[in-house]
């Protein structure tokens, strides 16, 4: 008999955890349409993989890697809606968003990979070049122009839709602008057509078309079997042409790198950050992409001891909110400091040490440690608790004064302390002066057989 654990959780494999997240995602009726096009993509896949079989063209085959490509961006898709629906966890704080990320960047990556296959097919094919079918050649480059057509622009593919418009442009859609340019000077309006910046999955499925069609007619008219081979390599070319860039933007989210064109805004936030009322400095910034089009950022201010917490942080998250989303601000207040009151022996001719205050006084210090224009300690450069300064006060010896209290000695009289003014007369309260010249100031009313007279020598 096994032991009993009431409280011990039931532990799911990946596969039952899988099949619960898409069973979340289909809960979702947007999800029904990329889940009918899923299937009819893996028909199509299908049916041009046959055709390949029997045609014996490597060019139809790298045209079928795009449409494999299709299947990874409805699964990013999907991806993308089971994003939305999750929340934050302790476990992912900043949500879900790197997962489509993710997505997109294997998907890219996978691309150029079987373009590199196809290359590699391509070279051996140059060595011995087989005999084309064309028989079905040209049905099924038209069968998989239509599907990829009609699945890029009825599917609104968030993730890859923003990653084709950040990511710079593939040598693909430069050559096409060129071209664009050249036929708008002519006909000027087909500008609105040709001039904005191509959609780089649908010039790609077009090109390629294109590429097969050329493929068709001059193997049919010439017998040119090489051209299979040549269309292959130029349609491999364009997949990793146009993949290539998006590899590199998603990669470069994944690395948390701040992204280029948002650079001298943070910097300009950041200088408006610091000219805040009560904010002293900003440190420790850094700024990262969490996913397609969410900033985050983290940043330490320093403010003064009488500023307002909540006021300061208040204001320093309506700037920088305007640009970073998700945003973490640490305030802690500048930290000085205090000087502890310090004691020394009492001489035995003093008063009481009860009868006394003990007052720390500052000592002069040295010219280097003085601002010359305002005379305040310089701050140090060590590191935290590093918002501390040189307190006047520290490290100097202490003054002894008389308690404002009278009590009577023996003789019947009552004694105090001379008057401020006459303390301040004398120099006691200026920093620097000896301590005897002070005490032979402050007491003088004292009674003889308490103090001594000025050559040391006892009173009568």
């Amino acid at each position: 008999k096994g032991t009993i654990h009431l409280f011990r959780k039931s532990q799911r494999s990946l596969v039952g955890k899988l099949t619960h997240e898409f069973r979340l995602v289909a809960a979702d009726r947007r999800s029904w349409k990329i889940l009918l096009f899923g299937a009819i993509n893996l028909i199509c896949i299908g049916l041009l993989l046959m055709w390949c079989s029997s045609t014996n063209s490597i060019a139809l085959t790298a045209y079928t890697y795009l449409t494999i490509f299709d299947l990874f961006s409805l699964v990013t898709c999907l991806i993308s809606y089971w994003v939305m629906m999750k929340k934050p966890s302790p476990v992912y704080s900043f949500g879900f968003e790197r997962f489509e990320v993710l997505a997109v960047f294997a998907s890219t990556v996978l691309a150029q990979l079987g373009a590199l296959f196809i290359l590699k097919e391509s070279a051996e094919r140059f060595l011995e070049q087989p005999e084309i079918h064309t028989g079905r050649l040209l049905v099924g480059t038209f069968v998989a122009l239509f599907f990829n057509l009609f699945t890029m622009l009825s599917i609104k593919n968030k993730p890859f839709a923003y990653v084709s418009e950040a990511a710079s442009t593939s040598w693909l859609q430069e050559h096409v602008a060129d071209l664009s340019r050249s036929i708008c000077g002519i006909i000027p309006g087909l500008s609105s057509i040709f001039l904005p910046r191509m959609n780089p999955f649908v010039l790609i499925d077009i090109a390629g078309a294109l590429a097969l069609c050329i493929t068709y007619m001059l193997i049919e008219i010439n017998n040119y079997f090489a051209v299979d081979t040549a269309s292959a390599i130029a349609i491999a070319l364009m997949t990793f042409g146009t993949m290539y860039p998006m590899s590199v933007y998603s990669g470069k989210v994944l690395l948390q790198t701040t992204p280029p064109h948002v650079i001298g805004q943070l910097d300009k936030l950041l200088r408006e950050v610091s000219t805040l009322d009560g904010v002293l400095e900003v440190r420790n910034e850094h700024f990262w992409t969490l996913g397609f089009g969410t900033l985050a950022g983290s940043v330490h201010v320093r403010i003064r001891r009488d500023a307002n917490e909540q006021m300061v942080l208040a204001h320093v998250t309506n700037r920088l909110y305007t640009l970073v989303s998700t945003l973490t601000v640490q305030i802690f207040k500048d930290d000085w400091i205090r000087p502890t009151l310090s004691s020394v022996p009492i001489a035995n001719n003093i008063l009481n040490l009860s009868d006394h205050h003990i007052i720390p006084m500052p000592s002069l210090k040295a010219a280097d440690n003085l601002n010359p224009v305002t005379s305040t300690p310089a701050k140090p450069s060590s590191p935290p608790p590093e918002f501390s300064f040189n307190t006047p006060g520290k490290n100097v010896s202490p003054v002894i004064l008389l308690n404002t209290q009278t009590k009577p000695y023996g003789l019947g009289f009552n004694h105090g302390s001379a008057p401020y003014s006459s303390v301040l007369n004398q120099g006691l309260g200026i920093p620097g002066m000896g301590a005897a010249q002070g005490f032979r100031t402050g007491f003088a009313n004292v009674p003889s057989r308490y103090g001594t007279n000025a050559r040391g020598q006892p009173r009568p």
